[in-house]
């Protein structure tokens, strides 16, 4: 394996593609290079971090300058037991989170005592032409150890022609000491521009915790 990999090191090109002849050689060797721009760059716009935060609000930065923004949650800590982390979204800069959203929701979860293991879909979970906040992740603990990680990917905010799809996963530390895996979906059912949005616990504080706002580039 070592060889391989080394002929095809040995094999690198300048101009960032496969050659005709990589293509027909069925080794590693006949590589030339990684191929270039395959996906997007990530732009940092903006990171707050909370402290027994009512809620996270993200009022600029999100614009026309970028196609996708991508948010990232580290070790996400609530003040209370057994609450979600929910979000908004705004078209007014927000003074209001109230967009109409149709959405899906399922999660796969274990527990630390290997008794319980659940894939569902979670009719609970979802909106179907609400204007109140969905669910990215549910049931968090409160314990010192206890947090979620996750993103949330929302796409081309901007337009006033489509609806404002997101897609987001999300991993936490349950109240009752098990593993959730959560997988939302759904699109903002308006044609205006997205240009905020807010994260909140259901209940109580988000204790502490990062979130950062990226914009992604082609």
């Amino acid at each position: 394996m070592g060889s391989i990999i080394q002929n095809a090191a040995n094999n690198i090109g300048a101009n960032g593609v496969f050659s005709s002849s990589a293509l027909n050689n069925a080794s590693l060797s006949g590589i030339t290079a990684l191929p270039t721009g395959v996906g997007g760059k990530l732009k940092l716009i903006s990171t707050q971090t909370a402290s027994s935060s009512a809620s996270i609000e993200f009022t600029s930065g999100i614009d026309s300058t970028y196609d996708v923004y991508y948010f990232e949650f580290i070790d996400i800590h609530s003040s209370g037991d057994n609450v979600s982390l929910q979000f908004n979204l705004s078209t007014d800069s927000g003074s209001n989170y109230n967009v109409t959203k149709t959405t899906t929701f399922f999660q796969a979860q274990h527990s630390e005592d290997d008794v319980t293991s659940e894939l569902n879909y979670e009719t609970a979970s979802d909106l179907a032409q609400s204007t109140g906040y969905q669910q990215l992740a549910r049931s968090f603990g409160s314990d010192n150890d206890q947090a979620g990680v996750g993103f949330l990917q929302l796409f081309n905010p901007s337009s006033t022609t489509f609806v404002k799809h997101f897609i987001s996963n999300f991993n936490s530390y349950k109240h009752n000491d098990r593993n959730e895996n959560s997988y939302v979906a759904g699109y903002g059912n308006t044609t205006s521009a997205i240009n905020a949005i807010s994260f909140q616990m259901s209940s109580g504080n988000i204790d502490a915790g990062t979130i950062k706002m990226y914009g992604i580039s082609a």
